[in-house]
């Protein structure tokens, strides 16, 4: 059985021993190190298969956001999931904004952050609806945008849909009844016509347009 390589990393000694005592229980999971602040996190990076980073978004020697950007310039397969607060909410956005694939609650159980991980190994974001929906500060008097100005077509939408939600291109195959390859295709075409980065950054615009609600 391939093990997940997770990364754990958190300025308070406690915590990320306490995150990696519990993690390690999990079989499928090795916890392959430990840092204290982004820069140590990259360093790690460098010198280990890491497929998963669990990075706490405050910090006070190179935060969550600093460490994502860093990690994901160097690194665009790792996954960084940020550990975080509805308090953090400014925060939040730039860390996906520079590429964190999703973010978990710090006062979620154990199994939660499990479940997460393993999640964002597969594929799956971890964005939940409702956290990103006070995140981006969606009020009702927010104007869905005009999906025509876009010239985004109805399967794009679907596609949106399906991203934002957290599905991988095979659950969104599945459920629109087309091939894993047209779906990627697609991608590619709504990251052209959005001028986006990357899925997160899909998900992003549709909880902020309200094209998920």
């Amino acid at each position: 059985m391939d093990r997940i390589k997770l990364l754990i990393v958190d300025d308070e000694k406690l915590i990320r021993e306490g995150i990696k005592i519990m993690m390690s229980t999990f079989e499928d999971i090795e916890v392959i190190g430990t840092a204290e602040n982004g820069y140590e996190a990259l360093e790690v990076c460098k010198r280990e298969n890491v497929d998963i980073v669990l990075m706490d978004i405050r910090m006070k020697t190179c935060d969550g956001v600093m460490g994502t950007r860093l990690i994901k310039e160097q690194f665009e397969k790792i996954k960084v999931l940020i550990l975080t607060t509805f308090k953090d909410k400014m925060y939040i956005e730039e860390a996906l904004n520079y590429g964190a694939f999703g973010y978990l609650l710090k006062d979620s159980s154990y199994e939660v952050i499990y479940e997460g991980v393993k999640s964002a190994h597969k594929g799956n974001m971890a964005l939940n609806p409702q956290v990103a929906k006070e995140i981006f500060n969606l009020s009702n008097g927010t104007k869905k945008i005009n999906i025509e100005k876009l010239n985004l077509s109805e399967k794009e939408v679907k596609i949106i849909e399906g991203i934002a939600s957290g599905l991988t291109n095979k659950e969104i195959s599945d459920k629109l009844f087309l091939s894993e390859g047209t779906i990627k295709n697609n991608i590619t075409n709504i990251l052209a016509k959005l001028k986006l980065r990357d899925r997160t950054q899909i998900a992003i615009f549709a909880f902020k347009n309200r094209i998920v609600t």
